[in-house]
């Protein structure tokens, strides 16, 4: 049986320790907020011999920066990785199950199978590795921070897809999630194929004795 451990705070003793002589996966994962769209997740094993310079968190980087390092990153990285849920697969299982399963899928798509796996958060999808939970792991892990970006160019990537399919939802501006336009043109046009039933304000919509016909954007 697999050891799954969760750290809520690691020391920089605690991952050398973690680190030493260890092949590395870092996982994570982008859109669990968004109402539309998949949730995608990477994995990543870094080359320690080939460092990648300017990791972090992909939510504290510009978009020019995380597509800049996913370059970079693709290129050095031993192995690296991605997963998707779609739609239906997150309003059948949760959002939570779906973003778990994407990491699975992440982490079965790297062509090295890791000594060990480090995944954002504090939970960890099944696996065939022994792995460690570590939230907020984007802000302290290299191997994650990386799979956080390649997760999140990917996303976004798709979403501009989705938004030449959809015009009218902006996917584009906000890849999904709920801002105020992308509420608006919820309520004005109805949901779309790619919008996810089981979140709130889609569910809702649809419940609606006012809810918009569909049949020209489905």
């Amino acid at each position: 049986m697999k050891k799954f451990t969760t750290i809520d705070w690691i020391s920089d003793m605690d991952l050398s320790e973690i680190d030493r002589g260890v092949l590395l996966a870092g996982v994570d994962e982008a859109g669990r907020g968004p109402l539309a769209g998949p949730v995608v997740a990477a994995a990543v094993i870094l080359d320690p011999k080939r460092p990648v310079a300017g990791l972090a968190d992909s939510k504290t980087l510009t978009a020019k920066s995380r597509e800049r390092l996913e370059v970079y990153i693709q290129r050095n990285a031993l192995a690296w990785g991605l997963g998707t849920a779609g739609v239906e697969e997150i309003d059948r299982l949760n959002i939570l199950q779906a973003s778990l399963l994407a990491m699975q899928r992440a982490v079965e798509a790297l062509s090295i199978a890791p000594a060990h796996v480090l995944i954002d958060g504090n939970r960890c999808p099944p696996l065939e590795y022994s792995a460690t939970a570590i939230v907020k792991g984007d802000q302290r892990v290299a191997q994650i921070s990386a799979a956080s970006i390649l997760a999140k160019v990917a996303r976004d990537r798709g979403m501009l897809d989705l938004d030449r399919r959809y015009p009218a939802y902006g996917f584009a501006r906000h890849k999904g999630y709920p801002t105020r336009a992308h509420l608006e043109a919820l309520r004005a046009y109805g949901p779309c194929s790619c919008h996810r039933r089981s979140f709130a304000p889609v569910r809702k919509l649809l419940q609606s004795n006012d809810e918009p016909s569909l049949s020209h954007i489905l």
